[in-house]
């Protein structure tokens, strides 16, 4: 079905990348694609694609492997392809070299991969990454959660952020289905269009309760 999907997709995207690509090529500091070494099944490493959306050399700039909110190391065309997820298109292409699936825990850098509790690094990846997941939904804003935080942002990430996305990855791993795929799936098109719904909490009343809210941040 990954390869089904994927195969579609990409057919489907094509006439989309092409005119990205150029773009991207004449901008961009004319790179087209970011590849980054990323944790995978059974916590092996692989390659992951995206369009490129940040100065080159970003990962070693202020605040390394976190985005904010208006990160001035993102590109003018790479803040458009954030917000609306085409950055995270290629993928389709890990999900066809079997890298990935397109439901799936979201591959992390090793960094943030260490943020997460021991027992759930043990545990995390023994399903194939996804382009996307429980984890990607209930975060579809991170940056803009990290943005608004007093604490620093690798200070928050950790201390927040990496405890719940585990545990949404975990209630994963315990309910994936077909079916809750393909939900999934659906949900990551509708928080894109409405990024401010709480349709996700309400569908799965026993996801894990969030440990802060606006007002703690």
């Amino acid at each position: 079905m990954d390869l089904l999907i994927a195969g579609f997709a990409f057919i489907l995207f094509l006439p989309l990348f092409i005119p990205i690509a150029i773009i991207q090529k004449l901008t961009a500091e004319g790179y087209i694609f970011y590849f980054q070494k990323r944790i995978g099944l059974y916590n092996k490493y692989f390659d992951l694609w995206k369009f490129a959306t940040m100065l080159k050399d970003s990962p070693n700039m202020q605040n390394g492997t976190i985005t904010l909110r208006n990160d001035p190391r993102v590109t003018p065309l790479g803040k458009y392809l954030r917000a609306t997820k085409i950055n995270e298109l290629p993928q389709v292409i890990n999900v066809l070299k079997g890298d990935m699936s397109i439901v799936g825990p979201r591959p992390l850098v090793d960094k943030t991969f260490q943020s997460y509790p021991k027992e759930i690094q043990q545990r995390v990846y023994n399903s194939k990454p996804g382009i996307t997941g429980i984890g990607s939904i209930i975060f579809r804003d991170e940056e803009k959660l990290i943005s608004e935080s007093d604490m620093p942002p690798h200070e928050f990430y950790k201390t927040y952020i990496s405890p719940y996305k585990g545990a949404l990855e975990m209630w994963y791993q315990e309910h994936k289905s077909i079916w809750l795929d393909i939900q999934l799936v659906f949900l990551t098109a509708w928080v894109i269009i409405f990024p401010n719904s709480e349709l996700p909490h309400k569908l799965y009343k026993d996801l894990p309760k969030r440990e802060f809210t606006k007002t703690k941040v």
